[in-house]
């Protein structure tokens, strides 16, 4: 059985993402800050007949992130499969944005991933096989009052391009998925700071999409099953949009 980490896993997207690949038949070690939500994700894993673990972490944390990897191969054996979905967001316009609210998303983000997967590329080497998938975001192209949130997610496409080229030899592959307009607490949060109604926000977006309606955090998961998969081992380096064919 294969084994992979889903940071930010306690709801939205990476929790989307490791109910799928539980459900694909992966081991899944659950990671985020919020504990009980970790917990909440993995019992509705092991629910449905599929194995996982919780575990609380800050993957901003060298200690944590390490912790993290060491603890779900110990538990659930190496592990072959990265999902860095983790992310927070302190949105602002750039005259109002606190130097700390640019280091927390950046840390996050970047820092996060990078710790992650420097722990997490040691089991995929030896296995001579591995996925990592980065989730970025189409707000990495530019996104009024997100310049922390914009700059780490196009950060994380120049670190997945860089992955693909060191790892690849090794039979890791790593790749981007950069969702649109996806209904989750975040996008929810960002319509509360613009003091927008989030219903409808969704409809005004959803008239701007060609497929006529907004994402949904298991249509991201449906991307990242592929990429984990054994017949996805000649994508890599690859920023795959999912945004219903919205127009950068």
């Amino acid at each position: 059985m294969r084994v992979a980490i889903v940071t930010g896993a306690a709801r939205g997207i990476g929790a989307a993402i490791a109910r799928r690949l539980a459900a694909d038949g992966i081991a899944v070690g659950v990671v985020d800050l919020d504990e009980q939500g970790s917990a909440r994700t993995a019992k509705e894993i092991i629910e449905d007949g599929g194995r996982a673990i919780p575990l609380g972490a800050d993957v901003a944390d060298e200690k944590a992130a390490g912790t993290a990897v060491q603890r779900t191969a110990a538990e659930l054996g190496p592990v072959t499969v990265l999902i860095n979905s983790a992310g927070i967001i302190r949105d602002n316009l750039i005259f109002k944005m606190s130097a700390s609210d640019w280091d927390s998303v950046i840390d996050v983000h970047l820092r996060g991933a990078f710790l992650m997967a420097r722990a997490a590329q040691t089991h995929m080497t030896q296995a001579q096989w591995g996925r990592i998938v980065n989730i970025s975001s189409t707000s990495a192209l530019g996104n009024r009052g997100q310049a922390n949130y914009a700059t780490a997610k196009a950060g994380l496409i120049g670190f997945t391009k860089t992955l693909a080229l060191e790892l690849g030899k090794f039979g890791v592959t790593a790749n981007a998925i950069a969702p649109g307009f996806i209904e989750t607490e975040m996008t929810q949060a960002s319509a509360a700071r613009q003091g927008i109604d989030f219903e409808d926000w969704k409809l005004a977006a959803a008239g701007d999409i060609p497929v006529g309606r907004i994402g949904q955090p298991e249509d991201v998961a449906a991307v990242a099953s592929f990429l984990c998969r054994e017949e996805a081992g000649y994508v890599s380096g690859q920023v795959i949009y999912v945004n219903g064919g919205a127009k950068a």
